[in-house]
């Protein structure tokens, strides 16, 4: 994958060496398929074809190229699916396609472009395909503002051939002209990059492994990028004044390669508008339109600070990652629905200090135990907590206080195959018990009347306790007592209490002499 490795840059390789051999055939019902190997520079893939195809191809050539008529090895009616027969044509027709592709060294007629599939897998191909398909329907999908689905080897290839510095229709025809492909990315708006994992068809082209260059679309508000490389893409920066909502999934290591593309040469950075101390090598450009950011499925281990560069942010997910900590978010200050569901976080100690304006919190399938740093999210409204390790009932009173809490979802943790776990749960929220939906199952009438229940029995033992402890008692009535009795030094006599348990507090009784 030499080519794929390749930096970006004015120099590039002479035109790469294209051949094709015969490799071998297959008996297909009653006729055979020869296995045609295609190489161009360091990429190669497999194309099928019977000998009636390569009749077709060559009356076209004939016709249109004016090659010679005898150049095709000869039709047999007779014993054609002969092995002797077939393994003499293999040879024949290799030196059939070689011979083609000496005489057009070039770009390639699009008749033999198309029967080698040169329009999948090769620079030139690609680019001319893509050229006619927008030519043809470019404006109606502009108009109708749909998304439009290109993959990384496409997009790999318009880079390649952008930078050759050939012209922009090399094989003559207006419709391939590379012009045609300028003009719709510079206008479209939604755009999906989709690669594939492994080999992309029948080649030995890594998508994800190739570089390819995002700055000739100009006007997007929205993309979706899968399965590629997040360090091979560029130029995705020149959207970052109109891209509102970004899906990066299944490509990135850090968030740093996605949102700092351009300073990853660089050892010290910051984001543009911030206060900086001491030298810094460059100063980089907030996503300033960017409200949605979809991070999610990738292999990231840790919010970094490049999250400074995404301050308008409000729907961020990030789940399906590695992500141990939650921290740097308090830079993130219009953040309302936050996703870290299926990472590894195992403590919430300190998350109010960054989450403080969070309605929506998915924290599913993580390793909490703990509840503890969720008491102080006085916004939040929807809570997912299901599939963690969260064993004891006392965990849910860190989120029972919290005023706007309407729905929570603790299914699948230790606590949630404790007897009667729903009205337990419920019991935490006190008189808000009514008003929380819990594991998406509203509360029902008989469930409230358990939990009023629950909180009589609560009461009952409270008071049983201190009736069952005399000696406590005892010691609380004599402080009530000595605080009765003791006064400071130059204060006023006070009135006698009206109730031996409900003493009177010293300024009221001030108040109560000054007014006499």
């Amino acid at each position: 994958m030499a080519a794929a490795a390749r930096c970006f840059g004015p120099e590039r390789e002479a035109e790469p060496v294209k051949e094709a051999r015969v490799v071998g055939s297959e008996l297909v019902d009653t006729y055979t398929v020869y296995i045609i190997q295609v190489t161009v520079g360091s990429h190669e893939w497999t194309v099928k074809h019977r000998y009636s195809d390569f009749y077709d191809l060559h009356e076209k050539l004939v016709a249109e190229r004016k090659i010679d008529k005898n150049l095709l090895p000869p039709k047999k009616i007779i014993g054609k699916n002969s092995r002797s027969l077939v393994e003499k044509r293999e040879k024949d027709l290799e030196i059939y396609l070689q011979t083609l592709l000496a005489t057009f060294p070039g770009v390639a007629p699009s008749v033999l472009a198309h029967f080698l599939h040169f329009h999948f897998y090769e620079i030139n191909g690609i680019t001319a395909a893509l050229a006619e398909e927008l030519f043809e329907k470019g404006e109606q999908l502009l108009g109708a503002g749909e998304v439009f689905a290109i993959g990384p080897l496409q997009l790999y290839a318009v880079t390649e051939q952008l930078q050759q510095g050939k012209p922009t229709c090399a094989s003559g025809d207006a419709k391939t002209d590379l012009g045609h492909i300028l003009d719709f990315t510079c206008r479209l708006k939604y755009l999906k990059v989709s690669g594939t994992e492994g080999p992309f068809g029948t080649s030995n082209i890594q998508e994800q492994l190739l570089p390819f260059d995002l700055s000739i679309f100009k006007s997007l508000h929205q993309v979706e990028i899968s399965h590629c490389g997040a360090r091979h893409i560029r130029g995705l920066v020149a959207s970052k004044p109109t891209l509102a909502t970004m899906s990066v999934r299944y490509s990135a290591t850090s968030m740093k390669e996605v949102l700092v593309p351009e300073a990853s040469e660089f050892d010290e950075w910051e984001p543009e508008g911030t206060t900086l101390e001491g030298p810094v090598t460059a100063v980089i450009p907030t996503w300033q339109a960017l409200t949605t950011l979809d991070l999610s499925h990738n292999s990231i281990s840790n919010i970094d600070e490049s999250v400074k560069l995404i301050p308008k942010i409000e729907f961020l997910d990030l789940s399906h990652n590695g992500v141990l900590v939650v921290d740097n978010l308090q830079h993130l200050y219009n953040l309302v629905h936050l996703d870290l569901s299926y990472n590894k976080l195992s403590s919430l100690e300190g998350v109010h200090t960054k989450l403080g304006n969070i309605k929506t919190l998915n924290l599913a399938g993580n390793l909490l135990e703990s509840l503890s740093g969720l008491h102080k999210l006085y916004s939040l409204v929807n809570l997912d907590l299901r599939d963690n390790r969260i064993e004891q009932m006392e965990e849910v009173k860190s989120i029972g206080s919290l005023p706007c809490l309407e729905h929570v979802a603790l299914l699948n943790n230790p606590l949630s195959i404790i007897p009667d776990y729903r009205t337990k749960v419920l019991a935490q929220f006190g008189e808000r018990a009514s008003e929380v939906c819990l594991d998406n199952t509203a509360t029902t009438e008989k469930e409230l009347d358990t939990v009023e229940v629950l909180k009589a029995i609560q009461k009952a033992k409270e008071v049983k306790s201190k009736l069952n402890n005399p000696e406590k008692k005892i010691g609380e009535d004599s402080r009530l007592s000595a605080a009765s009795c003791v006064r400071p030094s130059g204060s006023p006599p006070s009135v006698a209490p009206t109730s031996a348990s409900l003493p009177q507090p010293i300024l009221s009784n001030q108040g109560i002499l000054g007014d006499e």
